[in-house]
C-alpha cells in the first residue's frame, strides 16, 4: 500500500508540474507521498525521520512549500519543497546512484540495454 501511495504521489506531482504547476495536484501528491512514506516506515520512524535536529531546515522548506502549495502559489512552493527534499534525502542519493549503477547487470535488463544500443544509429 505505500510503495504504491508513494508512486501515485509521485506521478502525480509530475503531473501537476507537466500541467503548468496545477495545485490542486501538486497538493494531491504531496498528500500521497506523505502518506505513503507513513506507510512504509511507520509512524514513529516518519516524525524521527523528519524532525531530526540536523534535518530540521530541510524539513521546514519541505513541509513549508506544502503549506504555500496549499495557499495557491504552486511554483513558489515547489522551489522550497525541492530544496527541502534534497536537504532532507542528502544521504540516500549515493546509495541510489549506486544501485542505479547496478541495473547493467540484471540480465533481463541487460538484454534490453544491448538491444537499445543496436538499434541507435548514428544519423
Amino acid at each position: 500500500i505505500g510503495v504504491g501511495l508513494v508512486g501515485f504521489g509521485l506521478f502525480f506531482i509530475l503531473f501537476g508540474v507537466l500541467l503548468y504547476f496545477d495545485s490542486v495536484l501538486l497538493a494531491f501528491g504531496n498528500i500521497l507521498f506523505l502518506s505513503g512514506l507513513v506507510f512504509i516506515i511507520g509512524f514513529k520512524r516518519t516524525f524521527t525521520f523528519f524532525f531530526q535536529r540536523p534535518k530540521l531546515k530541510g524539513t521546514s522548506f519541505f513541509f513549508g512549500g506544502l503549506v504555500i502549495v496549499l495557499m495557491k502559489w504552486p511554483l513558489l512552493g515547489m522551489l522550497l519543497e525541492t530544496y527541502g527534499f534534497i536537504t532532507l534525502f542528502r544521504s540516500f542519493f549515493p546509495v541510489a546512484f549506486g544501485f542505479l549503477g547496478w541495473l547493467p547487470n540484471i540480465p533481463v535488463l541487460s538484454k534490453l540495454l544491448q538491444k537499445v544500443g543496436e538499434s541507435s544509429s548514428m544519423v
